[in-house]
């Protein structure tokens, strides 16, 4: 009867009888954004009826930074599972930060592209500013330092002969905010991206001094990163995500849902859904509809990252890509 009683725990052991395994907890995934509609954070869950590994194999959360410098901090605190970074956060996220486990695992979106829109530097039409040079002794407005619109203002700038702090001052402040230091006369020039740089006051008011795409081409603007500890760690969840990324950025660059995304970016800025004619078109920045990043381009724009200061040595990109997830994902979805 012992001999019995041992036998049978030890097949409940094995699970002979249909006992069945715990499920793992699906792997908490929390994904950075700056800019309303311009990153795929703002928008990816207002589609999350599309992602179907979500809540399965992966949960997702969305969180707002004032900039892509802020969210180093971030990641590198394990605060953040994916970031939105510029060229310019990357390189900084790598040297100075020390977070040599950064991977560039997709593309959100590139500037300068030809046919596509290119972030906009702003002036006042009242200013008496024509030129680059005018901006001698004035305030300049910057998300932050070193973050992508920062490092192609001051390039533009040095490219004139002018430098921070013997020229000018730069005075920081949020995106959303810029049309406003520039009409309120509290900065100079400022920095207009998407969809900001649609505010018709500022159209009104205010005239392009310059164009992103003047000093830097063609730029990979934001890409999304992860770090090598998690991605070895979660690789399978991090394909469903990506799958499921794949799947709604396919969705919102398709022409024939353009209705229903501009009420999703009304919902999102709470500006009117007619205001986003532009969005996901040629009026906008281009975005990869594969989301894969251009190296050669960003290994370019880090390149001019470290001209201006911000880092000391030279980045091989190439090291720090891993667009596996991406293209594996995408061989899903074919």
């Amino acid at each position: 009867m012992r001999l019995s009683k041992l036998a049978l725990a030890g097949l409940c052991a094995l699970g002979l009888f249909g006992t069945v395994p715990a499920r793992a907890e699906p792997v908490r995934i929390r994904m950075s954004w700056v800019a309303p509609v311009a990153n795929w954070g703002s928008i990816v869950l207002e589609k999350k009826d599309l992602a179907q590994h979500m809540g399965k194999s992966y949960t997702l959360e969305t969180i707002r930074f004032q900039g892509t410098p802020q969210t180093i901090t971030a990641i590198a605190n394990n605060e953040l599972e994916v970031a939105s970074l510029a060229y310019s956060s990357l390189a900084i996220a790598i040297e100075n930060a020390g977070l040599d486990d950064i991977r560039v695992i997709a593309d959100e979106f590139q500037d300068g592209v030809p046919g596509y829109y290119s972030g906009q530097y702003y002036v006042r039409k009242d200013s008496g500013i024509n030129k680059v040079e005018d901006l001698k002794g004035k305030v300049i407005g910057t998300n932050g330092g070193g973050s992508a619109i920062d490092v192609a203002e001051r390039a533009m700038l040095k490219k004139h002969g002018l430098e921070d702090k013997r020229d000018y001052t730069m005075l920081e402040g949020p995106l959303p905010a810029m049309p406003a230091m520039l009409l309120e006369k509290k900065a100079a020039l400022i920095p207009a991206v998407l969809p900001f740089s649609f505010n018709p006051k500022l159209r009104e008011d205010g005239k392009v001094l310059f164009e992103q795409r003047d000093i830097l081409g063609v730029t990979q603007m934001i890409m999304l990163v992860a770090r090598k500890s998690f991605i070895d760690k979660h690789r399978a969840a991090m394909v469903d995500y990506m799958e499921d990324m794949l799947r709604i950025v396919h969705w919102y660059l398709d022409p024939k849902n353009h209705d229903e995304v501009a009420k999703i970016a009304s919902k999102i800025t709470k500006a009117p859904p007619e205001r986003f004619g532009w969005l996901f078109t040629k009026a906008d920045t281009y975005k990869d509809p594969n989301m894969i990043p251009n190296l050669e381009a960003l290994q370019r724009n880090v390149d001019t990252t470290r001209d201006l200061g911000f880092v000391k040595n030279h980045i091989d990109i190439n090291k720090y890509a891993d667009l596996s997830l991406v293209r594996e994902a995408a061989k899903r979805l074919k």
